[in-house]
């Protein structure tokens, strides 16, 4: 499994360079060589038919273009240059073989040199490849120039076409890893900071009543050591969703055992043991819906209460709404408690309620978070359930 998984990644990294995968390379080799042998090859064959020692000449020469090739991909220039070479050589020696046909294992390098190689050095090697262009003429007229030079435009124009769709997969991949980096660090983000906030809580309500009340400070420690197991096996599920095995069906796993607007009552419970009043209202059924949804909601209303614990002074109640109407599923989350002045909480742009605007967007949805009018802090989102997979 892990060596299967590092393939795809040292190809990327490879085409990162400039570089063919030694299979491709391999593959491409067979190809152009094959191509080589029956073009310029039959060619001399033909055109050698009475002269012997000439077509011998003329036959180990387009031999060593086909072997030349082999290293295409690691050399194109040194490679480029003696094809051309060799292919000049055999219309030499066979002027009834076309100069076109003659120069193809050149063409072929050309079009591998322009795919992964600078532009620059692929323009000087077209501009190069030109250069024989009064031969055709002599030979061909103005039929054989336009053959000739058309075959070596395309040829480096295969080349630059190649070389864009590489660009454009290594930009997709460097996207989608940004992005997958962007939601671990989400998942991991709402599981920490919400437990580490209510452990905070908690162990400060355990340390004030030590002394005084020992049995309500075991039951904050239980309520800490409940809130901690729970982390461990959210970080456990996470760790396994984004592990090699996700893609064989890790996945699925993980939504019907982590986070879900069905475990909101464990959510509010923990809240609860820190003090805070929680109140709890659920509207319409949150069975079946999609997996994405699902967990962007709790992970809201989880956010929406970490923010509450952290950043609500004076806060001694919250209400959490959970309405399914079938098409949308809306969350509220709503305190009574005020928030600093000038922070980032109160403007709604601190970090927490930008991932919870991020998490709605991408299902499709829509938040917004801000002081309510009679006091308190209000986050509102409402979330698509309906074309979301």
């Amino acid at each position: 499994m892990e060596r299967s998984s590092r393939q795809p990644d040292d190809g990327v990294a490879g085409e990162a360079r400039g570089e063919l995968s030694p299979r491709v390379a391999r593959a491409l080799w067979r190809w152009s060589a094959g191509l080589v042998l029956a073009v310029p090859g039959a060619s001399a064959l033909v055109a050698g038919a009475g002269h012997e020692r000439r077509a011998a000449v003329a036959l180990a020469l387009v031999l060593a273009q086909a072997g030349a090739l082999r290293w295409q991909a690691r050399a194109p220039v040194a490679v480029l240059a003696g094809t051309a070479a060799a292919g000049l050589a055999v219309w030499a020696l066979l002027p009834a073989v076309t100069l076109t046909g003659a120069l193809l294992a050149a063409q072929i390098a050309l079009c591998v040199l322009s795919a992964t190689r600078p532009r620059r050095v692929s323009v000087r090697a077209l501009a190069a490849m030109c250069l024989p262009a009064p031969a055709a003429f002599w030979a061909g007229g103005p039929a054989g120039l336009a053959v000739y030079l058309l075959t070596v435009v395309l040829a480096w124009t295969a080349g630059q076409w190649r070389r864009a769709q590489q660009a454009r997969t290594r930009a997709e991949t460097r996207r989608a890893v940004v992005e997958e980096r962007a939601r671990i660090a989400r998942e991991v983000h709402d599981v920490v900071a919400h437990t580490l906030s209510v452990m905070v809580v908690q162990a400060g309500a355990a340390d004030d009543v030590f002394t005084r009340r020992p049995e309500q400070a075991r039951e904050a420690l239980r309520a800490i050591e409940t809130s901690a197991r729970s982390a461990l096996g959210e970080l456990r599920l996470l760790l396994r969703a984004f592990g090699p095995d996700a893609a064989e069906g890790g996945a699925p796993e993980r939504w019907e055992a982590g986070p879900s607007l069905a475990r909101l009552d464990e959510l509010a419970g923990a809240v609860r043991a820190t003090g805070m009043t929680v109140h709890l209202h659920r509207e319409g059924v949150t069975d079946g819906l999609p997996a994405a949804v699902d967990l962007a909601a709790y992970r809201i209303v989880q956010e929406a209460l970490t923010n509450t614990l952290r950043h609500a002074a004076g806060a001694d109640e919250v209400s959490v709404r959970v309405a399914v109407d079938g098409a949308w599923v809306r969350v509220t989350v709503a305190d009574d408690g005020r928030a600093p002045q000038g922070s980032a909480a109160a403007a709604g742009a601190g970090r927490g309620l930008v991932g919870m605007k991020e998490r709605a967007r991408l299902v499709g949805g829509r938040l917004r978070a801000g002081p309510r009018p009679g006091g308190g802090f209000e986050v509102a989102a409402e979330l698509p359930v309906e074309g979301v997979s």
